[in-house]
């Protein structure tokens, strides 16, 4: 091209959006790009076309529901009656507080009812009546473990690996690793909430130092859903259709002037879904042709649970169609009842009860769970002691990661089974303990991926999502 006109600036100039750096995809179909390549004989092309894992996989996709925040265990899945039997009383033994000007020593027994569910007996509280009716295909972890005392560096160690800021996310790693099953649609996509961005925002789905193209792509809560993707109306058609031939000329000179330049094919591999992603997008997130009594499976005839019911349908379409990771997120970080915890924790499962059960049941029925990971869980639990002793309108608890509790189905996970323990308080988890690294090992597993060998080279190094640290993958999960 002429001096006073790049083909760089051509085509940020164009008026196309992703269509006009469809161009890849045209690319691929003409045997342009490399081929295909194993995760653990050492990545030098970066896409998103499907890969080979080390091992049969038991799961091929994901689907996490983040309750950032913090779910209280000892009100939702992990009954302690010793709570009761000190109830008001001062805890005997030492609290890690992290919030210490409004910590008290108080026992706070829950409010909340337990009972058992389920062929398994699993014991869930009063407040999760609905995941009470998939419990037998529920694999719940009570030991959990990061062993960091906040919001920000528990999140990123169950979705980087470490306790901090700019590493790859989980979603990354598969993508990485695995590819996607899809050239039309995103491999990895975050379904955010209508009420405002997850704390973190877009470090939830970041790829961090990995190549952009495993990066999470975030689905707006309403229309439309993702931005440019269509072409303005009078440009449709045969015009796109002559632009994109001239692309293609363009963008296969250029090519063949910089073969095996990584940069450029990782550009050009993020985009390569793009020409069908206009039609393969709006059907996925559409879902008005879904039955009635699907939607009513969902919750979606109801207020309350109508936007988590509709994101979790949306999650369902997309794995149906071939998309490796999905994460569906709440606002900031509404799990966090420092406060108001007996109004405000009822509140927050009457959201999300319904809808997450749903999927469990509705990927069962589609012959899809078993081989897709169903992910339910927050950064943290709370302790057992009172915060905020200023009424019991305003009582809450505070951060506790030192034993909580998370569930997953499907994708290889046990059936009906309860993991690990914590203290006769719930304060730390004292048997079977999982950490961070462990659950991101076990995953990768699941996954056909070792975790050791899932690398990643970077100034030298080699790195990894558990990086060097005593992970184990944890097979007592595993069916």
């Amino acid at each position: 091209m002429n001096s006073f006109c790049s083909r760089r600036h051509f085509v940020r100039a164009s008026s196309f959006a992703l269509s006009s750096l469809a161009l890849s995809w045209l690319l691929k179909e003409e045997g342009l790009l490399a081929g295909p390549v194993k995760p653990h004989s050492g990545l030098n092309h970066f896409d998103l076309t499907p890969k080979t894992p080390l091992k049969p996989a038991r799961a091929k996709a994901m689907i996490s529901l983040l309750m950032i925040g913090g779910p209280s265990q000892m009100d939702l899945f992990d009954p302690k009656p010793a709570l009761a039997k000190y109830d008001g009383k001062p805890f005997p033994g030492e609290i890690r507080y992290d919030n210490a000007a409004e910590a008290s020593s108080k026992v706070f027994a829950s409010p909340f009812k337990f009972s058992k569910h389920g062929q398994c007996g699993m014991e869930l509280s009063e407040l999760l009546p609905h995941l009470g009716k998939v419990a037998d295909d529920v694999c719940l972890i009570r030991s959990m473990q990061t062993g960091v005392n906040n919001h920000g560096q528990s999140m990123y160690a169950l979705n980087n690996g470490r306790v901090t800021a700019g590493r790859p996310s989980l979603g990354s790693w598969l993508t990485y690793g695995l590819g996607s099953e899809s050239q039309n649609l995103p491999a990895y996509l975050a379904l955010t909430s209508p009420l405002g961005q997850p704390l973190l925002a877009h470090e939830n789905w970041t790829s961090g130092w990995l190549p952009a193209v495993y990066q999470g792509t975030i689905v707006r809560p309403k229309a439309p859903h993702i931005l440019n993707l269509d072409p303005p109306e009078h440009l449709a058609g045969a015009g796109q259709e002559r632009q994109l031939a001239l692309l293609r000329k363009l963008n296969q000179d250029h090519y063949s002037k910089h073969p095996g330049e990584l940069d450029l094919e990782a550009r050009m591999a993020s985009y390569e879904l793009a020409a069908g992603m206009q039609t393969a997008a709006t059907d996925a997130l559409d879902i008005s042709k879904e039955p009635e009594h699907v939607k009513k499976l969902y919750g979606i005839d109801k207020a309350e649970t109508r936007d988590y019911g509709t994101r979790c349908l949306i999650a369902r379409r997309l794995v149906e169609r071939g998309v490796r990771f999905v994460q569906v997120l709440n606002q900031g970080q509404s799990w966090d009842h420092h406060g108001n915890l007996i109004k405000g924790l009822p509140d927050s499962c009457r959201a999300v009860d319904l809808p997450c059960a749903a999927l469990v049941a509705d990927l069962k029925q589609r012959g899809l769970l078993d081989s897709t990971v169903v992910h339910w869980g927050g950064e943290m639990g709370r302790l057992p002691v009172l915060q905020n002793d200023a009424g019991r309108d305003k009582w809450g608890r505070d951060h506790n990661t030192y034993g909580f509790s998370m569930w997953l189905a499907g994708g290889g996970f046990k059936r009906g089974h309860v993991h690990g323990e914590t203290d006769e308080f719930g304060h730390h988890a004292v048997k079977d303990v999982v950490h961070h690294y462990d659950y991101h090992a076990t995953l990768l597993d699941l996954f056909g991926l070792d975790h050791e060998k899932l690398t990643y080279k970077r100034n030298g190094q080699e790195m990894s999502l558990t990086d060097k640290q005593e992970a184990q993958v944890v097979k007592e999960l595993m069916a």
